[in-house]
């Protein structure tokens, strides 16, 4: 199991008990202070991956803005690590927009996307005075024009575009081909352009795109800032738009398997910056300010789930099924998209991976299967399963299905761990209801 150590933080060890390790805390001394489900995030390796984006974007473009997208998780506690980064945020929503308030993050740092925005939400975010306001349609474009009027405001807004390219990757996180829900479609962009440009109220700084999401090649990359920078040279000359910000979007791959090696920021840094300022040139374009919203890739690896094993279910020459306390309630990735992980025994990692096992969630659903056919130590029931790269969208993603408590979340960093989140309890679960008859 020792070999699956890279996939997880990296200041992830083994003791000498055989226990993993993160951020200097044993992880089966966390599960046994705060129960499990577990949801375990290194801060130093969360802290490095920020700078890591600065510094590598930095090296090759004259100036970098990057903004980490809270769709992958957010919290008061982790906008606060980002303000403190210098990285802006990525929401999406009136909700991720509060709790960015409530960490008093800078509202200027603030993108707002989505592709169905509410005259309430943009409305909320002209008197938040968010930075800049993703904006994903005409029918979007032309409310908020309406909307900053009546306030009698300037909004400053990026127009997404979809640039029709295929990302290669699966389906349903595929997002800049041309049959997509989100973005403004290339034969409409000029429309756009032309409004923006034209309206009062609405100041059109830049472009947005975003092909999709776990891009392992940065060619896609390449293909779309071609069209957008093509897209740009030929709006310069007939609505005389200035591109003074070229937003691409984020999706930089991380590694969930060890058959599944991901490029190093540096080279999605690199190939990225180079042909930005090729193709300005070409089309005689001055340099515009470059924005990434990475999300995955600065949260995933830092984040770890623990869950305890119970039930053990052996089926003679077909499988065993190891069940534990979690399951797609906390990460239904693997249920949604076929997502793939690795697995430990976190209390076991120095002893031989003797048996295949398939670890099962707790959910009445026959697609609940977290990991099919990994090989383990033996494992019996109270074991510590720990799952590596859980850092993004699991938490987001999770539900009350089956009534079930959404689980804690820990930050650890040199040898001390800090509830961030505390388990749900019942009185969570019932909170909203309007019927109850009893206190639970």
């Amino acid at each position: 199991m020792l070999s699956r150590l890279p996939l997880f933080p990296v200041n992830s060890t083994v003791k000498s008990t055989g226990h993993l390790v993160i951020g200097e805390c044993d992880t089966t001394d966390l599960t046994a202070e705060f129960g499990t489900p577990l949801y375990v995030f290194d801060e130093a390796d969360l802290r490095g991956r920020c700078r890591e984006f600065r510094a590598e974007f930095g090296r090759y473009y004259h100036d970098i803005n990057v903004v980490y997208a809270c769709k992958a998780f957010i919290s008061p506690t982790m906008a606060g690590i980002m303000g403190e980064e210098k990285l802006g945020l990525d929401v999406v929503s009136s909700g991720e927009l509060e709790i960015a308030r409530s960490a008093g993050f800078p509202m200027e740092r603030v993108y707002l996307h989505g592709n169905n925005k509410s005259a309430w939400e943009l409305d909320r975010a002209l008197q938040c005075n968010v930075g800049h306001i993703v904006v994903d349609n005409l029918h979007e474009l032309k409310m908020l024009e309406e909307t900053a009027s009546k306030q009698g405001s300037t909004a400053d807004i990026l127009l997404r575009i979809t640039p029709g390219i295929d990302p290669h990757t699966h389906s349903y996180i595929a997002t800049g081909i041309v049959d997509s829900k989100f973005g403004i479609p290339l034969s409409q962009a000029e429309e756009a352009i032309s409004i923006a440009t034209s309206a009062s109220s609405l100041n059109l700084t830049g472009l947005h795109c975003h092909i999709g999401s776990l891009i392992f090649e940065p060619e896609p990359y390449l293909n779309a800032i071609d069209v957008m920078v093509s897209l740009a040279a030929d709006m310069e000359s007939r609505h005389g738009f200035t591109l003074s910000e070229l937003n691409i979007g984020g999706g930089f791959a991380i590694q969930y398997t060890l058959d599944t090696p991901a490029p190093p920021i540096s080279r999605y840094a690199e190939t990225i910056s180079s042909r930005i300022t090729s193709a300005c040139q070409k089309r005689g374009l001055g340099l515009p300010r470059l924005t990434i919203e990475p999300g995955r890739s600065v949260i995933g690896r830092c984040g770890v789930a623990l869950y305890e094993a119970g039930a053990i279910k052996d089926i003679p020459g077909i499988r065993r099924y190891v069940s534990i306390d979690g399951g797609m309630g906390d990460n239904i990735r693997p249920a949604l998209y076929g997502a793939r992980y690795e697995a430990v025994i976190a209390n076991k990692m120095m002893k031989e991976e003797s048996q295949e096992v398939t670890i099962a969630g707790r959910y009445c659903e026959s697609g609940d299967i977290l990991i099919s056919d990994i090989r383990l130590p033996s494992v019996t029931s109270g074991d510590i399963i720990a799952i590596p790269g859980c850092g993004a969208y699991c938490l987001p993603m999770s539900s009350n299905y089956n009534a079930s408590l959404k689980p804690a979340v820990v930050m650890v960093n040199n040898g001390k761990a800090r509830l961030i989140r505390r388990r749900e309890t019942v009185e969570d679960l019932l909170r909203c209801d309007t019927d109850r008859q009893f206190d639970s």
